[in-house]
C-alpha cells in the first residue's frame, strides 16, 4: 500500500504511474499489444466489476473491446512489475449486454460499490474513472476549439492546430469540520437524505490559500466566523474529478445565519451526539457514509485525535 492514510477510500494506488516510460511511443505500443497487459473497462463511468461474494475489479484483454467502432482508446493507468494496467471508455456500446459478460461481472456505479472492493482496487477505479470522464470532456482545445489528442498514454492531451498542451485537471475542495469545544458544526443541503448532516465544504478559488477558503466558505454558508485552520488528510473523490483537502477550523463565534442558496440548514451539535451517531443511532446527525472524508474527520474528532 503506497498511501500512509490506505483507510480513506480512493487513496491508497499500488500502481507505479510510469511517468517517465509513458513518454516512450514503443514502451507503450508494446505494452498495449503485451497479452499480460490489464484493461479496466468502464461504461458510462462505471467500471466493471466481478459478480458474486467477493467483488473485485474485472480486468479484461483488448479482445473485450477490439470491435467496437471507433475503437476506443485505453488510457495508462501505471504499471505492477512488469504488468500495465489501462482504463478504457466502451460507452460507445448501447448496451452493456453486448459484451456478452453475463452473470460473471457487471458494470456498477462506484460510489455504491467501492465500499465493496479493496482499497487498492478503490484507488485504481478513482483514478480510471476520473481519467476517462476528461478525456471524453476534453476532446477539443480551450484555446482554438479544434479537436485535441492524447499523448502519453492519455496523461495529457495536444492541441492539433494550436499545440496547446491539456492536462487532467483535479478541482481542489476545502471540507472543514469548525469546532468550539466539545461541539462542531455541520450542515445539510435540501436534495440529502432527511436528518444527513455534514462537514461544511467548497471549491479553493483562485488567489486563496486553503486557510482562506475555508474562513471563507464558513463564513458564506454558515455566518460563523473561523480563526485558526489546521490541514489533517486528503482524499481523491472521482466524481468527477476533486481533492479533498480535509481541515478542522477553530470557531471564533457561535452565532448561525444560513445562506439559504447553499444550505438547507446549519447547527451545533454535541461531540456525544456525534459519538451516537458514529455507534449507529437513529436520531440527528445522521452522518455521510465511511468512504466519505467528511465522516472520516468527525470520527477521528469524536475519539480526541483533532483536539
Amino acid at each position: 500500500m503506497t498511501s500512509a492514510e490506505p483507510w480513506l477510500t480512493f487513496a491508497g494506488s499500488p500502481l507505479d504511474r510510469e511517468a517517465v516510460r509513458r513518454r516512450d511511443h514503443a514502451w507503450l505500443e508494446a505494452r498495449l499489444a503485451d497479452q499480460a497487459s490489464r484493461f479496466l473497462p468502464l461504461w458510462r463511468l462505471q467500471p466493471l466489476v466481478k459478480s458474486g461474494g467477493s467483488r473485485a475489479l474485472a480486468w479484461a484483454r483488448r479482445e473485450f473491446f477490439a470491435d467496437l467502432e471507433p475503437t476506443p482508446e485505453p488510457v495508462l493507468l501505471g504499471s505492477v512489475g512488469d504488468v500495465a494496467h489501462f482504463a478504457v471508455d466502451v460507452s460507445s456500446a448501447p448496451r452493456p449486454e453486448e459484451f456478452g459478460i453475463g452473470d460473471v461481472a457487471r458494470f456498477e456505479d462506484l460510489r455504491g460499490v467501492a465500499p465493496l472492493l479493496a482499497f487498492e482496487e478503490a484507488a485504481i477505479s478513482a483514478q480510471a474513472r476520473s481519467l476517462v470522464d476528461w478525456h471524453a470532456r476534453h476532446r477539443f482545445c480551450a484555446a482554438c476549439g479544434a479537436g485535441t489528442r492524447a499523448v502519453f498514454g492519455g496523461a495529457q492531451r495536444t492541441c492539433a492546430e494550436c499545440h496547446a498542451e491539456h492536462f487532467p485537471r483535479t478541482d481542489p475542495v476545502a471540507i472543514a469540520l469548525v469546532v468550539r469545544g466539545d461541539r462542531c458544526l455541520l450542515g445539510r443541503q435540501a436534495a440529502w437524505p432527511a436528518g444527513m448532516y455534514s462537514a461544511l465544504a467548497g471549491f479553493v478559488e483562485a488567489g486563496e490559500s486553503l486557510e482562506e477558503t475555508v474562513r471563507r466558505e464558513i463564513h458564506e454558508e454558515s455566518g460563523v466566523v473561523v480563526g485558526a485552520v489546521r490541514y489533517w488528510r486528503s482524499q481523491p473523490w472521482p466524481f468527477p474529478s476533486s481533492l479533498m483537502l480535509g481541515c478542522i477550523a477553530d470557531a471564533e463565534s457561535e452565532a448561525v445565519r444560513v445562506d439559504p442558496a447553499e444550505l438547507e440548514d446549519a447547527r451545533w451539535f454535541t461531540l456525544a451526539q456525534v459519538r451516537a451517531s458514529l455507534a449507529g443511532g437513529r436520531g440527528e446527525p445522521g452522518l455521510p457514509p465511511p468512504l466519505a472524508i467528511a465522516h472520516q474527520l468527525l470520527r477521528a474528532w469524536s475519539a480526541g485525535e483533532l483536539r
